[in-house]
C-alpha cells in the first residue's frame, strides 16, 4: 500500500528527543493539597451532541442518564454545559446573564421554538440538583471578548465571572475558550499572558473562599505548545483543533499528540478533546481506538454523544473498566508513547498513518496500545524490549483489555493477530518470572543498534544476536 508521509527532518526528531529529557518542572501556584484535577476528569460535555440547542431540562436529563446508565458507577463524573447559553449582552451591572430564550443552530436540522424558556429556574438551582445526584458541574466561558458563537467572554472580567460561575452559580469547572481575541495594543500580552488572567483569578478566588479551585481546563488548540507552559495556569490543556466524528480526525489528533505525549502527568494533561463515540459512522473497531488512546494518553475523558439514544454498543465501550483503569491509575501520572512508529519511520508525522506501537507504566503492569491504521487487518508484532519498562530477562503474562481475556504468557516477543481496519490491541502485560532457560534463547534480548553488538561475557566474549 502506498502511502504519503511528510518525513520529520533530523533537526525535529532531535528537538523532540530534547524534549523528552527537558519537558519543564512545573511551579504550581497552590498548595497540593489545595489542587484539583490530579487525575484526567471525566464526564460529560453538551457540545458535540447539541451545539447551541442546549436547555435545563436537557443538561438534567443527561445528568440523570449519566446515573442510571451506570456511566457516573465508572467514573463519569463531570456534566458541563458549553456555549450559548447565555444572553448575548451582559447585565446592567456587567455580569452574565443565563438566556431565557432557546437558539436557533442552523447546523441542527430540527427547528427549535424562539421564545421557549432555557434555564428558567436558574443556574444555581441547576447546579444544586446535579450535585444532589452526586455529579459535579462544569460551565464554559472565553478569553476573549466573545465566546466562539459570539456570547459574551471574560476578558476584563475574569475575577467577576470566577465568582459568578463558582460562588453564585455553583459549578466546578471552567471550560476556557480562545476565540475573540482582543487587539494587541490592549492585551498586552502573549497567550501565556492571556489565559492567566482567568487562572489568577480562579486561584485568587479559592485563596478567599477557603474552597477548593475550579477546575481549569484551557481550550487553546494546541496553540503555541500548551504543554510546555498550560500546567502553571490549569489542569488540562487542549492540544490541537475541534475533533470530528471520522476516523481521519481521530488518525490526525493522535499524530499530534505522538510528539508531545510525555507531557501529561497528575495535574496537567494533554487535552485530545471531547469523545465522538456514538456520534458519526464510526466503526466500532475506531471507536475503540479512540477510546484506548484518548484513556492511554491520559486525556480527560468527555461523553459527547445523545445519552436518550445512546447505543449498547457505545455504552460497552464508554464503560470499559479496564481502558478506564489506565487513565484514572492512582500510582502512575504519565501516559503511553510510541517506541515505533509502524508503517512510518519513526518521528514521521503523518496524519493519516500515525504512530502505531505505543507503550507506559500502570500500577499494574506494562500497558502496550497497539494501533492498526491501514485499511485492513493486519498482524502487529514488537519485541517486549522494544519497551522501556520491560525488564530483560523476564517473561509476561498478557491481558487482552477489550476481550478481558488472559492470553498466555509473552516471552521476547508477542503478535496481536489480525488486528482490525483502525482498531487496536490494548495490552496489559505482567511480570510473570524468569523468562525459561531450555529455549535456545540468545543472552541478550536487547542489541544496540549499531553493527558491533554489546552483549558481552564477563571473559569478554562478545556474543552475536540470533
Amino acid at each position: 500500500m502506498a502511502l504519503v508521509a511528510l518525513a520529520v527532518p533530523t533537526v525535529f526528531a532531535f528537538m523532540f528527543l530534547a524534549g523528552l529529557q527537558q519537558a519543564p518542572t512545573p511551579t504550581l501556584a497552590l498548595d497540593l493539597g489545595d489542587q484539583v484535577g490530579r487525575l484526567p476528569f471525566m464526564g460529560y460535555n453538551t457540545w458535540n451532541a447539541y451545539f447551541c440547542n442546549i436547555n435545563e431540562d436537557l443538561v438534567y436529563n443527561t445528568a440523570e442518564l449519566m446515573v442510571s446508565l451506570g456511566l457516573a458507577d465508572v467514573g463519569y463524573n463531570y456534566v458541563n454545559i458549553d456555549d450559548c447559553y447565555s444572553e448575548k449582552q451582559r447585565s446592567a451591572s456587567g455580569d452574565i446573564l443565563a438566556s431565557a430564550l432557546l437558539h436557533y443552530d442552523s447546523r441542527v436540522a430540527t427547528e427549535v421554538v424562539a421564545d421557549a424558556e432555557r434555564f428558567p429556574s436558574g443556574m444555581r438551582n441547576l447546579t444544586d440538583k446535579i450535585h444532589a445526584l452526586g455529579l459535579k458541574t462544569g460551565i464554559y466561558s472565553d478569553s476573549g471578548w466573545f465566546t466562539c458563537q459570539m456570547y459574551p467572554g471574560s476578558f476584563q472580567n475574569e475575577e467577576r465571572d470566577a465568582h459568578l460561575f463558582n460562588v453564585e452559580w455553583g459549578f466546578d469547572l471552567l471550560k476556557f475558550d480562545n476565540c475573540a481575541v482582543p487587539f494587541d495594543s490592549i492585551v498586552k500580552e502573549g497567550q501565556v499572558g492571556k489565559f492567566a488572567r482567568m487562572s489568577n483569578a480562579i486561584k485568587d478566588l479559592a485563596k478567599t473562599s477557603g474552597k477548593p479551585p475550579m477546575l481549569f481546563s484551557l481550550c487553546q488548540w494546541g496553540r503555541l505548545q500548551p504543554w510546555l507552559w498550560a500546567r502553571e495556569l490549569g489542569q488540562s490543556w487542549r492540544t490541537t483543533d475541534d475533533i470530528g466524528a471520522n476516523w481521519n480526525s481521530l488518525a490526525g489528533i493522535i499524530n499530534q499528540n505522538s510528539f508531545h505525549a510525555w507531557a501529561s502527568d497528575f495535574y496537567g494533561h494533554n487535552d485530545l478533546d471531547m469523545l465522538e463515540i456514538g456520534n458519526g459512522q464510526l466503526t466500532l473497531a475506531e471507536s475503540q481506538s479512540h477510546f484506548t488512546a484518548w484513556a492511554f494518553l491520559k486525556s480527560p475523558l468527555l461523553i459527547g454523544t445523545d445519552l436518550s439514544k445512546v447505543s449498547e454498543q457505545a455504552l460497552t465501550v464508554l464503560k470499559n473498566t479496564e481502558i478506564i483503569a489506565i487513565n484514572q491509575d492512582p500510582v502512575v501520572g504519565p501516559g503511553v508513547v510510541p517506541f515505533r512508529w509502524g508503517v512510518n519511520p519513526d518521528y514521521t508525522f503523518n496524519a493519516t498513518h500515525p504512530a502505531q506501537y505505543w507503550s507506559g507504566q500502570s500500577e499494574n503492569g506494562t500497558v502496550f496500545m497497539l494501533i492498526n491504521t491501514l485499511d485492513e487487518p493486519a498482524d502487529m508484532f514488537f519485541n517486549l524490549t522494544e519497551s522501556p519498562w520491560i525488564r530483560w530477562g523476564r517473561q509476561y503474562s498478557v491481558r487482552d483489555l477489550w476481550t478481558h481475556t488472559d492470553n498466555g504468557t509473552a516471552v521476547r516477543n508477542f503478535t496481536a493477530k489480525a488486528v482490525p481496519p483502525h482498531g487496536v490491541a490494548a495490552l496489559l502485560l505482567k511480570d510473570a518470572g524468569d523468562e525459561p532457560q531450555d529455549e535456545g534463547l540468545s543472552p541478550c534480548a536487547f542489541y544496540e543498534w549499531w553493527g558491533n553488538p554489546w552483549c558481552i561475557d564477563q571473559n569478554g566474549t562478545k556474543i552475536q544476536p540470533t
